[in-house]
């Protein structure tokens, strides 16, 4: 039995079709994500500590570079962080003015997606 599902990733949105094999491949597949998805929030959970707008990781990688300090004053798109996922490096910007309260990275660290990098105040 084929599904057609809109999906919708950061912000783009794509139309899939999705075929069912079996009952045997939901049943194993649901108790696999259910403990994947858990140990993110408590990982969240100090940072989320430090008072101001938390920047998180969009994606799983490791951190090259951290280019901010407690205490520095940054502006909107100034860069944060350099992350690197699948051999790119990837720019993580401000997303606003303000100043930096918490560093919760450092560099050769290994994040998971939605893992607090920086947080502004």
């Amino acid at each position: 039995m084929m599904k057609n599902l809109k999906i919708t990733v950061n912000g783009t949105t794509y139309d899939v079709q999705v075929e069912e094999v079996g009952e045997s491949a939901a049943p194993a597949a649901a108790p696999a994500a259910a403990p994947a998805a858990a140990p993110a929030p408590k990982k969240a959970a100090p940072a989320a500590a430090a008072a101001g707008e938390p920047v998180v990781a969009p994606m799983p990688g490791t951190i090259l570079s951290v280019n901010v300090s407690a205490g520095q004053s940054v502006k909107s798109g100034d860069v944060l962080v350099i992350l690197e996922a699948m051999k790119m490096e990837n720019e993580i910007k401000a997303p606003k003015d303000g100043t930096v309260s918490a560093v919760s990275v450092s560099k050769g660290e290994s994040v998971d997606t939605g893992a607090t990098l920086v947080t502004l105040a």
